[in-house]
């Protein structure tokens, strides 16, 4: 199955742009088709108004024998035409602009589905306002293109054909005199429709440099007012916000050109007519009536062509948001679950690591300095083991290895004897919960937060684990209680109450294996106490990693592992490592002096 998907991704990505476009109309084929037949009406209407209109000057409005009865009659049959052209105008506006929605929300549907595949190392790359970018406004034009482009075209084709030939049937040689500067009109139109699409992408991308501006704002908007940087931010977004107004005004420049060049290859055209049109009649050759009837068809003949032309302005900005769209829809993620990959179940909880080594990319996919190097460390089921040691010694690094959230460089990692990369990713994260030091919560309900650990725990459930966390209570002060709204990022609560809530939420996954990456770090020192005391009683029978700095909050795991730039330097229980007198004394010792004198 893995192996059918990765074919029908190189498959799509072989494929043209306009047929992957294509592919999402086939859901939605009902509405196509009633849009494109009410579409067809309409050019149909269009083309025989100046027939009847010349059926009616020959052979009714002659002043010296009236024919009342029928000319009526061939009116009222006009009306009733545009009538039944007005519900197909309204059909097409309201059926076509649904369709375009319709394929809008199936593409953003692709590409957030497509999002939550991607691994860590995508979104370290990645600017949080540039994604949303994509997502919104890029999709926004594609909507255009998806309602008008196909009807647009239709529309155009099907009147400027008919138009040509109604007016070869009326008079062939204004009619050959026309076509004739219709190759002139198409080679200026594809000519700027190149640079159009190029400074189309521009302006997209200087929509999205301004998106992440913004978000990037906001989100650093409580750092910004502490360091009284307000200028510099505004200062900093003007940068962004100038990129945009020079790609615009090169966009709107080309477009310039393009709709004054076409309002005189369509305005010419009339004065042609009229001036040979006027060269025929003077020597005898045509009637005053086929003027006026080829002067009506014009309108049918070049409205096509200004439609192409806006369409083709149309069609540089949506392609423009879908290659964007396709861009971020191929990146392939860097983890996935191996063709033949197994789930992981009955979880013991027996962890090894096998010569491990691990280097972060930079943007560029480079490798950079390794974080950890041939590191070897072997964990039995039920275990507890600490990792302490300086800052940026991989601990957090080793942490983020176990669940698969980055790929080895080197080496294995094993669960019950399974190698991490032969099981699926769904499964073996299922089975490890994950207290960070950075918590995140989503700007919902306290009892939504919670339940995120087990989407389908019930109340009575949360409760408990709430209970467990100590931060009922908390809650229960609280004026909406668990359904009080945490803002965004959970701005509403205290740093310990948001590590709490955290906690809850690991407390209901209920995991067999634990990862607690400074999860107390947030807490005053009672708390911290009731919270390292139902760890304790949450760990036991569960394998748990605990990173922490404070080395009081560890004494009591199983074993303590010293991990610095060299590795893992020493392991031990707190006693021995003591007793050793190595690193681990080193750091006891630094942390008491510190305390002492604090």
């Amino acid at each position: 199955m893995g192996e059918i998907n990765k074919m029908s991704k190189r498959t799509n990505k072989k494929q043209s742009g306009i047929v992957r476009f294509a592919r999402y109309y086939k859901p939605h084929m009902g509405l196509f088709m009633t849009d494109m037949s009410c579409a067809l009406f309409m050019s149909i209407v269009d083309i025989s108004y100046p027939l009847i209109s010349r059926y009616a000057l020959n052979n009714y409005l002659n002043v010296s024998m009236p024919n009342y009865t029928p000319f009526f009659m061939l009116m009222g049959a006009c009306v009733l035409l545009y009538i039944l052209r007005t519900v197909a105008t309204y059909t097409v506006t309201y059926l076509g602009h649904t369709l375009g929605v319709s394929i809008e929300a199936d593409m953003r549907r692709d590409v957030f589905a497509h999002l939550q595949k991607l691994g860590f190392s995508f979104y370290d790359k990645s600017r949080t306002g540039k994604l949303l970018s994509r997502c919104t406004n890029d999709l926004f034009d594609v909507t255009e293109l998806a309602h008008h482009g196909p009807e647009d075209v239709f529309i155009s084709i099907v009147t400027f054909i008919g138009a040509f030939v109604a007016m070869l049937f009326i008079e062939w040689r204004l009619a050959m005199l026309l076509i004739f500067t219709v190759p002139l009109m198409l080679l200026f139109v594809m000519k700027l429709r190149t640079h159009m699409s190029r400074t189309s992408r521009k302006v997209k991308e200087g929509v999205a440099i301004i998106n992440a501006d913004i978000e990037s704002s906001i989100s650093g908007a409580r750092v910004a007012k502490a360091f009284t940087n307000e200028s510099y931010e505004i200062e900093k977004f003007e940068k962004g916000n100038s990129i945009f107004i020079r790609s615009k005004r090169a966009y709107y420049k080309t477009m310039g050109m393009f709709h004054a060049g076409m309002e005189f290859f369509t305005s010419i055209m009339n004065v042609l007519v009229l001036m040979f049109s006027g060269l025929l009649i003077m020597k005898g050759k045509m009637d005053n009536t086929t003027l006026i009837v080829f002067l009506l068809y014009i309108s049918s003949f070049t409205n096509p062509i200004r439609k192409l032309a806006a369409f083709s302005e149309q069609y540089a900005m949506g392609m423009a948001g879908f290659k964007r769209f396709t861009e971020l829809l191929d990146t392939e993620p860097d983890i996935m679950d191996a063709d033949n990959a197994e789930t992981l179940s009955d979880v013991k909880g027996n962890i090894e690591f096998k010569d491990v080594s691990f280097a972060y990319e930079t943007v560029d996919g480079e490798k950079i300095k390794k974080v950890l190097e041939h590191l070897d460390l072997k964990i039995t089921a039920g275990e507890t083991v600490a990792l302490v040691g300086p800052s940026g010694g991989g601990k957090t690094t080793l942490c983020h290895l176990l669940p698969r959230f980055y790929e080895v460089l080197d080496g294995s990692i094993t669960v019950d004897g399974h190698d991490i990369r032969d099981v699926t990713l769904a499964s073996l994260r299922k089975n490890i919960g994950i207290v960070q030091q950075d918590v995140f919560l989503f700007a919902a309900s306290i009892k939504d937060n919670i339940r995120y650990g087990n989407i389908d725990a019930t109340d009575e459930e949360i409760f408990r684990a709430a209970v467990a966390a100590e931060i009922h209570d908390d809650i229960m002060r609280m004026p909406d209680g668990y359904d009080t709204i945490v803002g965004e990022r959970g701005i509403t609560l205290s740093g310990g109450q948001k590590q709490r809530v955290s906690i809850a939420r690991i407390f209901l996954k209920n995991p067999p294996i634990l990862i607690l990456d400074e999860a107390t770090s947030a807490l005053d020192s009672a708390t911290e106490a009731r919270i390292t005391a139902a760890f304790e009683r949450l760990s036991k029978g569960r394998t748990t990693l605990v990173i922490a700095h404070r080395l009081s909050t560890v004494r009591n795991a199983d074993r303590i592992a010293v991990i610095d730039d060299r590795g893992i330097v020493e392991m031990g229980s707190h006693d021995e490592l003591l007793q050793r007198g190595g690193e681990y004394k080193k750091l006891h010792d630094a942390q008491n002096s510190f305390y002492l004198i604090k």
